[in-house]
């Protein structure tokens, strides 16, 4: 098994002229997919609302919440969506002990990019004090430049967010890579004709992150070196 794993990586095309990584957070960074289904099928018992699969809700793992609740929720009034979402928060923050750990290697690569002069941003379905928290609890503020989230530009897979980093940044799409889990992050990227680079550990598989053309698709964070 190591042995095709090593030809996995070897195999990989390694990109030029990289100027900044743009890391999507949940699934990709930190280890939250668990937390993040439980959470959200717990606010849904609260609330009274029929309970969505797990499946279900990996899928709108990204996304803001609006339009995240439009799909596990459709036809829900504004009241009971507010409440909702307060279960949510409170369970995600509050209730839900479900590990949420950084993946292995994570802080090595993002000192290693730094190292190597790269500019670094998030891109994430959170919103800003969501972001804030994980910051505080991570430490990894220091490594970011910039980052955008849910509450600050159109919903994933609207490239707004990536649009705004690049404008914040003064640089072209074709100098950045997005590293994400899911296909929201992929098909944001291949909007913009950004480089993309899709990985495993998070949502969506192999299958599906191919989809959209990424330049490579990892298991783990640390392979990511042998990309850029």
């Amino acid at each position: 098994m190591q042995n095709v794993v090593d030809k996995l990586v070897a195999d990989m095309p390694v990109m030029d002229k990289v100027s900044l990584v743009i890391f999507d957070w949940d699934g990709t960074v930190m280890d939250s997919v668990g937390r993040i289904v439980s959470s959200m099928r717990a606010a849904a018992v609260k609330a009274e609302l029929i309970v969505p699969s797990e499946f279900a809700v990996k899928q709108i793992i990204g996304l803001s919440l609006d339009p995240a609740f439009d799909m596990l929720f459709p036809g829900v009034e504004e009241a009971k969506r507010q409440q909702l979402f307060s279960h949510y928060r409170d369970h995600y923050t509050l209730y839900d002990t479900t590990p949420t750990p950084l993946f292995a290697g994570v802080e090595q690569v993002l000192q290693q990019l730094k190292d190597n002069n790269i500019k670094l941003a998030v891109a994430t379905g959170k919103q800003r004090r969501g972001l804030k928290r994980m910051f505080a609890e991570t430490g990894l503020e220091k490594y970011f430049d910039t980052s955008r989230c849910a509450d600050e530009a159109q919903s994933k897979p609207h490239p707004q967010m990536l649009q705004q980093i690049l404008h914040e940044l003064d640089l072209p799409a074709q100098q950045a890579v997005m590293v994400g889990d899911t296909s929201h992050d992929m098909k944001m990227a291949q909007a913009i004709a950004m480089p993309r680079v899709g990985v495993t550990h998070g949502v969506h598989g192999r299958d599906v992150l191919s989809r959209f053309a990424p330049k490579a698709i990892i298991d783990s964070i640390p392979e990511l070196l042998q990309v850029i």
